[in-house]
């Protein structure tokens, strides 16, 4: 009897589960997908965009709220209200990780993937693994099962790894991928009454200003039946309490009397890793560093990632029958993910540095949604992961307004706090 080659998929969120259902449809591989926490309710703004539904094929049970307008906050309190260029059927999708992640692995599943509930805890990585295809990788693990709080220590083989376990990934410690920067994003779930509710039904909030970050956004994020409430830092993550206070009291009355039914906090991953395969091992989602920068978006390019890196690798594959080398993998996943969303990155990462630097970029930033333009190419590249429709004319009149806007800003605007922390800055994961 012929031994079917076996992939493990670590990691049960969006880029996990999107791989494990790919690699489950063909019948001639074993998958296994292990995920500590089948519960899990993951800390995250629950942004998804609107061709994810589709591409995914998600319900609309997936989705708590349709967001259709969003309210842009400047550090001197203008606002600006943005989404007027959404068409009806338009919208930005709010989630919970625990009914996202959960469908999605439960399609896997039916797919026909094994689902452990298990805590890696290690996997040795054999010395000829990528030159001798007979060689397999162990993974060591913790199982749960219901009633028990303690695991049992399990081991299996397989030949091939993808890693989509996150920021803290146990799978790019144990391939060496190297290291990288993060943020630290921290969040409050709140529960307020139905007036304040009503507000947020089609509505979320970001807040610009050196108060609630010194490099990103704070954030009221409408959920289920409560807001998500949070900021996040890279450059002063030692003070990330202190900038949530700031956005809950520039929130004010809207969350006031609101009653805090959950804490979240969690690293986000700055840049790619250094090294995203080695050998038959392949990251995908945070653990390969796929969050962009100035929206800090993350779910629908893990979501993506693992599905393009477990078709690559299960075309490779040609139906079961051979294993793919560190070089093909990288000609095909790594190459048609960097050639498709390679320039995203670098153009949100700009941005960031260009708007969310000091208060006089913030303010500039705000000045400049007021533009329909702006907001049409905004949303449009979010919602559906291209710039449509672009106008060279607008484009040129845009720069002028920008640099209008900049000298304004730089004007109004009060002087950032300064901040020290020499030694943590430098801590990477």
């Amino acid at each position: 009897l012929d031994m079917k080659y076996r992939v493990a998929v670590v990691g049960g969120g969006p880029s996990g589960a999107c791989a494990a259902e790919i690699f489950a449809q063909e019948k001639n591989i074993d998958t296994v997908l292990f995920e500590r926490k089948l519960d899990n309710a993951k800390p995250c703004g629950g942004a998804i965009p609107l061709c994810m539904v589709g591409e995914f094929d998600l319900p609309e049970t997936v989705v708590d709220r349709k967001v259709r307008q969003m309210k842009l906050i400047s550090p001197s309190g203008v606002d600006v209200n943005i989404g007027d260029t959404l068409q009806a059927d338009e919208y930005i999708g709010m989630c919970r990780r625990e009914i996202l992640d959960k469908y999605i692995r439960d399609r896997a599943e039916e797919f026909g993937a094994d689902i452990v509930n298990g805590l890696v805890t290690a996997i040795d990585i054999p010395a000829d693994h990528k030159t001798n295809p007979d060689s397999q990788y162990t993974i060591k693990y913790q199982e749960f099962t219901p009633g028990k709080s303690a695991g049992t220590a399990k081991e299996q083989k397989f030949d091939v790894i993808v890693g989509g376990d996150g920021a803290n990934s146990r799978v790019a410690k144990a391939m060496d991928a190297g290291e990288y920067n993060f943020a630290i994003a921290f969040q409050e779930r709140i529960k307020i009454n139905e007036e304040q509710m009503s507000f947020y039904e089609e509505m979320a909030e970001m807040y610009v200003g050196d108060d609630v970050s010194p490099d990103f956004y704070g954030w009221v994020f409408p959920k289920y039946d409560h807001v998500g409430v949070g900021t996040a830092t890279v450059v002063n993550r030692p003070a990330i309490k202190q900038y949530q206070k700031a956005i809950r009291d520039r929130a004010g009355d809207k969350i006031s009397g609101g009653k805090i039914i959950k804490v979240e906090a969690h690293p986000i991953p700055e840049h790619y890793r250094p090294r995203r395969v080695n050998g038959r091992i392949a990251l995908v989602g945070d653990a390969a560093g796929y969050v962009t920068k100035c929206s800090g978006e993350g779910i629908y390019f893990a979501a993506k990632s693992g599905r393009m890196a477990a078709e690559s690798i299960v075309e490779l594959m040609k139906n079961g029958s051979r294993l793919p080398t560190q070089a093909e993998i990288e000609s095909t996943y790594i190459k048609d993910y960097d050639r498709a969303y390679g320039p995203t990155y670098a153009v949100l990462d700009i941005l960031q540095k260009v708007f969310y630097s000091n208060n006089g970029a913030r303010e500039a930033f705000v000045e400049l949604c007021k533009s329909k333009y702006v907001q049409q190419v905004t949303f449009d590249s979010y919602l559906y992961k291209k710039v449509q429709g672009n106008n060279p004319l607008d484009d040129i009149k845009l720069l002028g307004e920008t640099i209008g806007c900049l000298i304004k800003g730089y004007a109004i605007a009060k002087p950032d706090a300064e901040f020290s922390n020499p030694v943590e800055s430098l801590k990477r994961i």
